[in-house]
């Protein structure tokens, strides 16, 4: 007798072995057609796999996230069935799921097309309405390599070489086409029916640029159309909003090869930059925070006296001079323990909060780099608090307080906050990290704040917060960051005189809330699509006018809105007002200000915003008014 345990607590019995198939049909004919596969101690399964002793078993259906990876992964397979078919002398290399989708390597003679890409897509529906059974046969390594030999499959035959010899293999088919795979898949192939080919991109062979390159076909596929549809949507939604098309739609900044991975500011770009800036040391102002600036260049003595030499060398720009190793600093926390250390400090000046809009620079893959997102130089809105280990959750506490408040004002409601823990390559013993980690729980739950924990994910030097920001589209950025680092005070030596008049290490928090500059500005643009909020927007408003006899009146309300503090442009082209209304419209400028013969004898404006709404005819000071009343202007 067999026992099968299901999720709910109840338990079938059986008189003989039975597949995760035969339990589903026992339970219900519509959850039997629904299965995909099965978790079976948690283990996911074919709807085939065989039950043969007491076990836990839940079936899975496309509702379940393990369903769609199998749809995906199984849509992967039929992707390389089709091309086999179409493409008899393509050779088929891997094919994983990844988010939202899956891709196949393969390598040809001739670049595949677009064209080809429609082909291949139609000959996958064909196939997938076929309904063929999808089997699975174990093998000896041995039988797998002579196999794939057979059918002249070069790469899968030095994949399975790789393997240790006596390995058992599972090979999995449906109709004429066999793939080397763990599974588990779909039962057949007509589960398959939401699926879509999005792109062709290049790949080299286990992604090593000294091998040869391949071909590879990006795929989504879903449970519905519905959500397909939907992510089909923001990719739309996401190509529009896109920072990089923005940035030169709207002349903010640009990248050129020259600087790879560093950024050229446009005058509109730098004004949006300076208003974040200003802002946030406002905010840091009002918090007692004191701003200090360090080098951008240190000596390799003290980055080996931190740690980062040791635990973070690849990613440091060097440099040398007289015989002296120097880096370029790419984090500012050891230049700021030195001006902790420049002085004797006691307990009655702690806790000191140390600011600065700094500078670094990281060394990172020039294949990893992304616009805005991912730079080789960017600015940080970083600021140090030298504190006694009883202040930390007090100060935790107002820095979360700071931060949740900053990402409302620019319009980040969504706030998700994970616990990045201890890393393999670290700093500290196991007792100080114990006591790194137990004092950020501490903080989050005082805070009142839900929170997920990121097994090894933490600094080499302390445990990190990090906050996790929602955009318009549902997209999650990690921007701020909260540590709490015993080590490093340690390792620089920076010492109070405690009430007993002893010699005490500080304990450091590092602390960023918006992080990157660059990449925070980044996700901002496409956060708004580029029509930033009247307190934001680099020109906030443009006047335009609509006869050359109306040119000076309009030039003085220019000069009266910018001495009001509003960031006003003027434009008296000889063009038609429809041509001048449309090309502010697409620059995003929040409100025009027309100017005609009548505006000009009433002493008034005719408001139109970026959206094409009409505020009416109203005077200058009402104008003025109104915008105050929208805008925050922060000296």
């Amino acid at each position: 007798m067999i026992s099968v345990r299901l999720p709910d607590g109840s338990i079938r019995k059986y008189n003989y072995p039975v597949t995760v198939a035969d339990v589903a049909m026992s339970i219900s004919p519509d959850l039997a057609k629904a299965a995909l596969g099965g978790k079976v101690n948690g283990k996911l399964v074919d709807t085939s796999t065989v039950i043969q002793c007491n076990t836990d078993l839940s079936i899975v259906t496309d509702k379940d996230p393990e369903g769609i990876e199998i749809i995906r992964h199984s849509t992967a397979h039929l992707l390389a069935y089709s091309v086999k078919e179409l493409f008899p002398q393509a050779q088929v290399t891997t094919g994983p799921v990844i988010d939202n989708g899956f891709y196949y390597d393969f390598a040809y003679h001739r670049a595949f097309t677009l064209e080809d890409l429609k082909k291949i897509e139609l000959r996958m529906k064909q196939l997938a309405k076929k309904d063929e059974p999808v089997s699975c046969r174990v093998v000896l390594r041995d039988e797998a390599i002579h196999y794939f030999q057979q059918i002249n499959e070069r790469y899968k035959v030095e994949i399975i070489e790789s393997i240790p010899p006596l390995e058992h293999i599972t090979l999995y088919s449906h109709g004429d086409f066999t793939d080397l795979c763990r599974g588990p898949h779909v039962p057949s192939t007509g589960k398959l029916k939401i699926f879509k080919l999005m792109k062709l991109a290049g790949a080299y062979w286990r992604g090593d640029p000294k091998n040869e390159q391949l071909q590879r076909i990006y795929g989504t596929a879903w449970a519905s159309t519905e959500e397909q549809d939907e992510y089909l949507y923001m990719l739309e939604e996401t190509e529009k909003r896109d920072h990089r098309k923005l940035g030169k739609q709207l002349d903010l900044f640009h990248l050129q090869d020259e600087a790879p991975g560093l950024v050229f500011w446009h005058p509109k770009g730098w004004t949006l930059w300076k208003q974040v800036e200003q802002y946030l040391r406002h905010r840091l102002d009002e918090a007692n925070y004191l701003e200090i600036k360090t080098p951008i260049i240190m000596g390799r003595s003290l980055w080996e006296r931190s740690g980062h030499w040791q635990n973070y060398r690849e990613n440091m720009f060097t440099t040398e001079s007289e015989k002296r190793d120097y880096a370029i600093k790419p984090m500012n926390c050891p230049g700021h323990v030195q001006v902790f250390n420049h002085g004797l400090h006691s307990y009655r000046d702690l806790p000191l909060r140390f600011s600065e809009f700094g500078s670094c620079h990281r060394n990172e893959a020039s294949g990893a780099l992304h616009g805005l997102m991912r730079v080789r130089g960017f600015m940080q809105d970083d600021a140090h608090i030298f504190c006694t280990e009883d202040q930390v959750i007090a100060e935790s506490v107002a820095f979360n307080a700071l931060a949740m408040s900053v990402y409302k004002d620019f319009g980040f409601q969504k706030i998700d906050i994970k616990l990045a823990l201890r890393p393999k390559q670290r700093a500290g013993t196991d007792d100080i990290w114990d006591r790194a980690e137990q004092g950020l729980r501490e903080a989050l739950a005082v805070c009142d704040l839900r929170w997920q924990e990121l097994g090894g994910e933490g600094a080499f030097y302390g445990p990190k917060v990090e906050y996790h920001i929602q955009d318009a589209l549902g997209r999650s950025w990690q921007c701020g960051t909260l540590q709490l680092d015993f080590v490093l005070p340690e390792r620089l030596g920076a010492e109070y005189v405690a009430k007993d008049n002893n010699r005490c290490r500080p304990v450091m928090l590092h602390r960023a809330i918006i992080g990157s500059m660059e990449r925070f500005l980044g996700i901002l643009i496409e956060h708004y699509a580029g029509s930033m909020p009247l307190w934001l927007a680099p020109v906030q408003v443009v006047v335009i006018n609509i006869a050359n006899n109306s040119s000076i009146y309009s030039n003085n309300i220019v000069k009266s809105l910018k001495k009001q503090g509003i960031r006003a442009s003027l434009d008296l082209r000889n063009e038609k007002i429809g041509y001048k209304i449309r090309e502010h419209t697409l620059k995003k400028v929040p409100y025009l200000a027309i100017v005609g013969e009548k505006e000009h004898d009433t002493q008034t404006v005719a408001v139109r915003t970026h959206g094409g709404v009409n505020l009416g005819v109203m005077p200058v000071k009402d104008f003025l008014d109104y915008l105050h009343n929208e805008v925050r202007v922060f000296k």
